[in-house]
């Protein structure tokens, strides 16, 4: 199992809910509109061959089985899967580096989901689909910290809060938290990182796939605090599902993925896997 607490009963309804999705691929997606997936386009006519990294982490792939539907992208390659016309039996699971996938060339999969954040430099090497989660900031800290306690948004204020400057998380600190004692700056999430775990500063703000990794494999006494409003203004990082340079699947694929925002499915997935009770609540 994975390093971190985690709600069966959440894994186990959104396991059931994504092979349910999953289920009623055989009669066409949510659209309803084929039978069956055209066999043009796919590495595998009849199969959907999906990659993610080797290992995959918590929580986007929990405890590195893709296959299971549990782990936020694991549940979302499946619900594209189904919104595609792809029975569960039918999705294949390869594995690949992140720098693989993201390279010019040929690819041995259809689709590939590891986080990868839609840039204009990488669009030149690959497609991407429409994105399918944006990321939010998050407070980590420390069990031993004051940090730890908080709730709210109004106890951090009276705390010292930092961040790598020039970063949406320094904004994020400036306008959502607004410190006391100012936003602490650093010259890198790393340099930051050190100053929490020497007590320097009681919390840090990071984008949330840093913050899990940071609370759950760097810090020894790790705790996400919770997430923070977006400021007005700007906005987070947006992930995308990764396709070969002009695949001819990328438009259906993008079309998938926008019926799942659409119907609230990639909200609930969020909110089961990266939002939920025990992980990283809202901080008011």
């Amino acid at each position: 199992m994975s390093r971190h607490p985690f709600l069966r009963a959440a894994v186990i309804g959104i396991a059931a809910a994504t092979l349910t999705l999953a289920g009623c691929a055989s009669s066409g997606g949510s659209g309803g509109e084929s039978s069956a997936p055209a066999d043009e386009g796919w590495v595998t006519p009849g199969k959907i061959t999906i990659a993610t990294g080797e290992p995959a982490y918590y929580p986007w792939v929990i405890d590195d089985k893709p296959e299971s539907g549990e782990g936020f992208e694991s549940a979302v390659a499946y619900a594209v899967a189904a919104e595609l016309g792809f029975d569960a039996e039918d999705v294949v699971w390869v594995r690949t580096t992140f720098d693989e996938a993201i390279a010019p060339g040929p690819k041995d999969f259809d689709v590939n989901l590891q986080q990868f954040s839609i840039s204009d430099e990488r669009k030149e090497s690959v497609d991407f689909s429409s994105p399918y989660y944006e990321t939010t900031q998050v407070v980590v800290t420390t069990g031993s910290s004051p940090a730890a306690d908080a709730t709210s948004i109004a106890d951090l204020k009276d705390l010292l809060i930092g961040a790598q400057t020039g970063t949406t998380s320094f904004t994020t600190i400036e306008d959502v938290i607004q410190p006391t004692q100012g936003a602490q700056a650093f010259n890198s999430n790393d340099d930051a990182k050190l100053a929490l775990e020497n007590g320097l500063v009681d919390a840090i703000v990071v984008d949330l796939p840093t913050g899990f990794y940071i609370s759950g494999v760097e810090l020894t006494d790790g705790a996400l605090v919770g997430t923070l409003p977006t400021p007005e203004g700007e906005s987070g990082d947006e992930f995308g599902l990764v396709l070969a340079k002009d695949s001819p699947l990328t438009e259906k694929v993008s079309a998938a993925v926008d019926a799942l925002r659409e119907d609230g499915t990639l909200d609930a997935l969020v909110t089961e896997w990266l939002g939920g009770e025990g992980q990283a609540p809202l901080l008011q």
